[in-house]
């Protein structure tokens, strides 16, 4: 118990002390976590939308495959993709491996199923004749689709947040692709874990507590502009 205390006191005074170290691995892990989960969104919501409005032979397979995706292990992602970026992989020439870019990579592709899954789940449980109702009122498909998606904001920004919270809180890939370099692909997550194989469970702590808050401060922003869409 003196542990965690001590470790929620140091956690805090890093914080308030604005260490220079701690910034710069903060401010990695919203940039990396952030263009990741954009990315997922991008392909995803568009995927889920096509999913859930278009019929075809096989969609039953492709659904059971999102959601094997959605609950994919990081680890497999990360050794995938590691593979796929070493120097003697198919993108090896790019160089690419150890960088926060190959991290954005390896988080977009954790987070894309997820933001799949939930976008044809939120949009599947809006009334079937909606589209066609739209159709018949003069709405194009592009139209319909984009009116469809606003309907389903709140199911969709509960997709972005899922998918923000597991690429935030994901170590496995990170560490595999970005290798936790010291002021170049260190992020919060790794550097808990590199803490933690070290001994010093107080300052892991710490750095988990600073991790939580900066999680729950974006949650919190995205569940406000999620509810603030449906007042609207």
């Amino acid at each position: 118990m003196d542990m965690i205390v001590k470790g929620l006191i140091q956690g805090l005074q890093l914080l308030l002390s604005g260490d220079s170290e701690v910034l710069e691995v903060a401010i990695l892990t919203i940039r990396v976590s952030g263009i990741a989960t954009a990315i997922s969104v991008l392909i995803g919501i568009p995927i889920g939308l096509w999913l859930a409005l278009k019929d075809f032979y096989g969609k039953q397979a492709v659904n059971s495959i999102v959601n094997f995706g959605m609950g994919f292990p990081p680890v497999v992602v990360g050794l995938v993709v590691s593979l796929f970026l070493w120097r003697y992989g198919p993108l090896g020439e790019l160089s690419l491996m150890y960088t926060p870019l190959a991290m954005v990579i390896a988080q977009a592709i954790i987070a894309t199923p997820i933001v799949i899954g939930l976008s044809f789940a939120a949009i599947v449980s809006l009334n079937p004749k909606l589209r066609w109702q739209l159709i018949s009122l003069g709405a194009t498909r592009w139209q319909a689709s984009w009116l469809l998606i606003k309907e389903a904001r709140l199911g969709l920004m509960a997709a972005v947040i899922a998918g923000f919270g597991r690429v935030i809180s994901e170590v496995g890939a990170s560490m595999m692709v970005g290798g936790n370099i010291k002021g170049q692909t260190r992020v919060l997550t790794t550097a808990t874990v590199m803490e933690v194989g070290k001994g010093n469970y107080d300052l892991a702590l710490a750095i988990s507590m600073i991790l939580l808050l900066i999680a729950y401060s974006i949650v919190v922003m995205l569940t406000y502009l999620q509810h603030k869409g449906k007042s609207d």
